[in-house]
């Protein structure tokens, strides 16, 4: 993503897309598992569905994020920089290519969206104001479902992901802008009324999705280009954590996260129009890439929806060009870890 002057964000707080320009130090680690090499020879083409935006005068980007399925199979996906006024959730019909507006609002920089197996309804982070949003499926009735400091910090959430009661696991990429290691996994129960604190310490820590077996958590932290898996307790709490991948982005880093039925991960990257996937135990099967002559213009793939119970996937790429869909073939079927967040 281009680094971004104060003037050319207008209509956002300038924390919000700091999350989204990959400042940081270091993206290279050395460790004990360099997931780079295996299976890096095996590349999956994706190909273009569509474009759904445009760069926005008001900002100078767009940035597509968070794409799910609804219960009626359309790709809902977020706008992360688009201004007020504008599209912020929109709804895509990929069979017909078309999309609509879903919701907008003139306050939010929306980072992620997911379905609650709760309630059924739109939950989003809003990484400027430390929110978590709701809106019923058909993107009206907005509600505030979570807003204050944990322990005694304000959150920057980025991603979520539903625990099968519809608690909420959060990214919170606290310290991204210092630089500092103070990131955290945050659970709020499905009530919206208690806020725990699970892991702290974390470089910037954006994807996360439950394992295939809801038995941990893989998060990512982009600032170190690695992936820990927290092994979780028969509380929710955090019973170990460790650091499961290191990968070897170059210039790109750790984005957001997905797991599909095999229990394979899908890791995007922010600074190339690609993802990376590894088995659970760290082994590179693949990189799914845009076609060399397509990825002029754009500059990172930022998450992926698997379709449920089927292999077709959709990752959402952006740059300058634009903001875009793109499919591939994934490796196995689709389950909720993979639809969202």
């Amino acid at each position: 993503m281009r680094r971004l002057t104060i003037r050319s964000l207008t209509g956002l707080a300038v924390i919000g897309l700091l999350a989204v320009t990959g400042c940081g130090g270091d993206t290279r680690a050395d460790g004990p598992h360099d997931a780079a090499a295996t299976g890096a020879g095996r590349i999956i083409r994706a190909q273009e569905v569509m474009r759904l935006t445009e760069a926005h005068p008001e900002t100078g980007m767009t940035l597509l994020e968070g794409p799910t399925f609804d219960a009626n199979g359309a790709l809902v996906v977020v706008d992360v920089t688009a201004p007020a006024g504008k599209p912020k959730v929109l709804r895509v019909d990929v069979r017909k290519k078309m999309s609509r507006p879903l919701h907008t609002d003139d306050r939010g920089a929306y980072t992620s969206a997911q379905y609650s197996p709760y309630d059924g309804r739109i939950y989003l982070t809003d990484f400027s104001h430390g929110e978590i949003v709701s809106l019923a499926p058909d993107g009206s009735d907005p509600r505030t479902f979570f807003s204050g400091r944990v322990d005694g910090a304000p959150m920057n959430p980025d991603d979520l992901a539903f625990d099968q009661d519809g608690d909420l696991y959060i990214s919170d990429s606290r310290g991204m802008s210092e630089g500092k290691a103070v990131g955290r996994v945050v659970r709020i129960d499905r009530e919206g009324r208690n806020a725990t604190v699970l892991a702290g310490g974390l470089a910037a820590p954006n994807g996360i999705s439950f394992d295939s077996e809801y038995r941990g958590l893989w998060v990512s932290e982009l600032t170190q280009n690695r992936v820990s898996y927290l092994l979780l307790d028969d509380r929710g709490g955090v019973a170990s954590q460790h650091t499961a991948i290191r990968v070897d982005g170059g210039i790109a880093q750790t984005d957001s996260i997905a797991v599909d039925a095999d229990g394979n991960l899908y890791q995007a990257l922010h600074g190339r129009p690609a993802m990376a996937v590894y088995d659970r135990h760290g082994e590179r099967l693949a990189t799914v890439e845009v076609p060399a002559r397509a990825a002029d213009g754009l500059e990172s793939a930022t998450n992926v929806a698997i379709t449920p119970g089927g292999t077709k996937a959709y990752m959402t790429v952006s740059g300058p060009a634009g903001g875009y869909l793109y499919s591939f073939d994934a490796p196995a079927e689709g389950v909720r870890q993979s639809n969202g967040g």
